[in-house]
């Protein structure tokens, strides 16, 4: 099965979306959520025409890629910053400016978010109700 990889970042004046290997897969919005529907709604659409991207008429899986602003946003209703900072070891402030967009995260900054995320998913697949 091919995977469809989402790129979702913040630009200048709205959150833009596109696929990284498939061309003319392209979206946008006001913020993360609305730029991942509208990539969403275009892709439904682009299987209907003649010229569709081979990569879409076959068998695929999406994969979202976040860059750290978009996906602070994006789970902001999920992940308070306390509970980030808990999870991840960075002070609430500097979240806060990631989350804002006033400072870009070091390389460094972003492993420890997504490793933090990781862990957390692997412990809530592991548990049983």
């Amino acid at each position: 099965m091919e995977t469809l990889k989402i790129i979702i970042e913040k630009s200048s004046d709205h959150f833009s979306t596109y696929a990284e290997n498939c061309h003319g897969v392209y979206g946008a919005g006001e913020t993360p959520e609305l730029a991942k529907k509208n990539i969403l709604e275009a892709i439904e659409m682009l299987k209907t025409i003649n010229n569709c991207p081979a990569l879409l008429k076959a068998p695929y899986q999406i994969l979202f890629q976040y860059d750290t602003e978009s996906f602070l946003k994006y789970y902001s209703n999920v992940f308070s910053m306390p509970a980030l900072e808990k999870l991840t070891g960075i002070n609430q402030k500097q979240l806060h400016h990631y989350s804002s967009g006033s400072k870009k995260p070091r390389e460094a900054q972003r492993k420890k978010i997504e490793s933090a995320m990781h862990q957390l998913g692997k412990e809530l697949l592991a548990l049983k109700f």
